[in-house]
Order: structure tokens, then sequence, then C-alpha cells
């Protein structure tokens, strides 16, 4: 049986995907992220609203200087991006795959009502692209 090919956001996106909140320790999203292979996460409310993102970038330099200080390290909340980048469920994944080009994002955090509804990769659009490719 041949598999339609993927055409939108929803058809490749992560839909249970590793999210943290602003309390969440840096310890525990760095284990998360080693964990999940991400190279950073959305941030969310306890009504799962979107209200930012977090990155090994993001954090590398914080825990390094506490590491050297002997400082605490830091929670989410205080070294997350607020603005971020998102996308829709019905996004065409070759519109996507146009904005991600440059020094954009690896994830982009889909976005559906103000809720968080999972998250794309750039491997995502690639791989979908591929397929789109062959049929």
């Amino acid at each position: 049986m041949k598999h339609p090919s993927p055409h939108i956001v929803r058809d490749i996106m992560s839909k249970d995907c590793y999210r943290v909140s602003p309390s969440t320790s840096i310890t525990t999203l760095a284990q998360g992220l080693a964990l999940h292979r991400l190279p950073g996460v959305p941030v969310v409310d306890m009504a799962d609203r979107l209200i930012g993102y977090i990155s090994e970038k993001d954090v590398l330099g914080r825990v390094l200087d506490c590491l050297y200080h002997d400082h605490e390290t830091p929670l989410v909340g205080e070294l997350m991006r607020e603005e971020v980048l998102t996308t829709t469920p019905n996004k065409s994944i070759t519109d996507l795959a146009q904005e991600m080009l440059g020094d954009k994002p690896k994830v982009y955090p889909v976005v559906e009502q103000q809720r968080l509804v999972g998250i794309v990769t750039r491997r995502d659009i690639l791989m979908a692209l591929l397929t789109i490719r062959r049929h």
C-alpha cells in the first residue's frame, strides 16, 4: 500500500514532543535535550500555551559561568527567549522549508490557538522533501 506524500506540517510534526516549564532546572533541561536529541525545546505554561523557547546555545555560557564561579544554575524561565519563531499545523512543508533557510532555528514549535501541538525539525522537513520528490 502506497502512503500519501506529506504536504503540510501536521503530516510530519512530532505531536508528543518534549517541552519544559519556566521552573524546570537547567540540569533537567540538559538531560531532556540529550535524551530526545534536540538542540532546543518549547517552554509552556500550565495550560500548554507556548511562552518561550530555550536551546543548548542559550544555556551553555551560563552553565559554564556557574561552574567557574560556583553559583547555582538558573531555571529555564531566567534564560528562555520569549520571542519564538513558530509554525502552524496547516503550513505547507515547502513554504516552511524556505523559511528555515539561512540562520534560522532547527526546531519550530507548532502552535494552534496559542497552544503547543507539536514540534517540527529541520531534519523532519528535509526527510519530507525527499519523500515528496520520490512521488
